[in-house]
């Protein structure tokens, strides 16, 4: 990898790319496209309009729930990272743009698909540094810890789909089939392979350096989630792979979730039959009866 990269003259490219400061640009785009998501949540607006305190802390749990949670499972204050005013000013303005600009215009603006695809990018360009950031304060904390490097670096890079249950309370909705362990999105199984990829790369058993490895594995993210987001789609392209290696590794079934979701209707088919027989004896003991009379 880095002989391609010397050959291509990207090293210098490399090097200067992992260097970059993500505030405001980088994270501006990141707090928008989180809030955004937000807003396509049922019932957020009518929180918004309702509670905006409860509306303002879950679009902070959106923006901050990574560090929030980050910090807690590293021994750290969970308000550690509010400490840092200009970034939630940034947060809260975007936030308030969002649910109550005159006539949607800032929405209307970012949730345009051309603009939407360039924030898109630019967010995994910060969930990248996020990962990598992770597995570094880990590897700095528990220097031989690698599954918790991995584990913090996951938790960095998944924001706020760990703790997307308490985010909904806030709102008033609990549906625990959300939990994002048991349905996990293509940016949280990204984050858990970035995860393993940046430990694995800080134990040096992976002979790249840190900063090619966050080009790389930046441009991995942003191409498929802007190819993901342009088509609507949510399906992941490790699907696939998953699929297979489940099947082999625990013995799940191929396609299993969509032979599932048929099963239910098939037990409930029988009782039209049972009630239709019924009906006849019941219609032939009333004839005998007649016949009787």
């Amino acid at each position: 990898m880095e002989n391609v990269l010397a050959v291509l003259n990207l090293g210098d490219f490399a090097q200067a790319f992992s260097k970059m400061g993500m505030f405001p640009v980088f994270d501006l785009a990141y707090y928008i496209v989180s809030i955004l998501y937000l807003k396509y949540e049922p019932g957020s607006v009518e929180v918004s309009r309702r509670s905006p305190v409860a509306s303002w802390l879950c679009a902070m749990l959106y923006c901050f729930g990574s560090y929030i949670l980050a910090d807690i499972m590293l021994g750290s204050s969970p308000l550690d990272y509010f400490q840092y005013n200009s970034h939630i000013l940034l947060a809260s303005a975007v936030w308030y743009l969002i649910f109550y600009c005159p006539l949607n215009l800032f929405y209307k603006c970012v949730a345009f698909l051309p603009i939407k695809l360039v924030l898109v990018a630019l967010k995994e360009v910060v969930r990248t540094r996020k990962i990598a950031a992770g597995v570094h304060h880990a590897h700095h904390a528990y220097h031989h810890g690698y599954f918790i490097m991995v584990i913090v670096g996951y938790v960095k890079g998944s924001g706020v789909a760990l703790i997307s249950n308490f985010e909904q309370l806030l709102r008033g909705v609990w549906r625990p089939e959300t939990n994002e362990i048991l349905n996990m999105s293509f940016p949280t199984k990204a984050s858990l392979y970035g995860a393993i990829l940046f430990t694995l790369q800080e134990a040096h058993w992976l002979p790249v350096s840190k900063s090619t490895l966050i080009l790389v594995f930046t441009l991995f993210m942003a191409t498929t989630k802007v190819v993901m987001t342009a088509r609507h789609s949510h399906a992941s392209p490790f699907s696939l792979v998953e699929s297979w290696t489940c099947h082999l590794l625990f013995g799940s079934p191929l396609g299993g979730g969509e032979e599932d979701n048929h099963h239910p209707p098939a037990a409930a088919a029988p009782s039209s039959p049972l009630k239709t027989k019924e009906e006849l004896s019941e219609g032939a003991r009333k004839r005998k009866a007649k016949k009787a009379e």
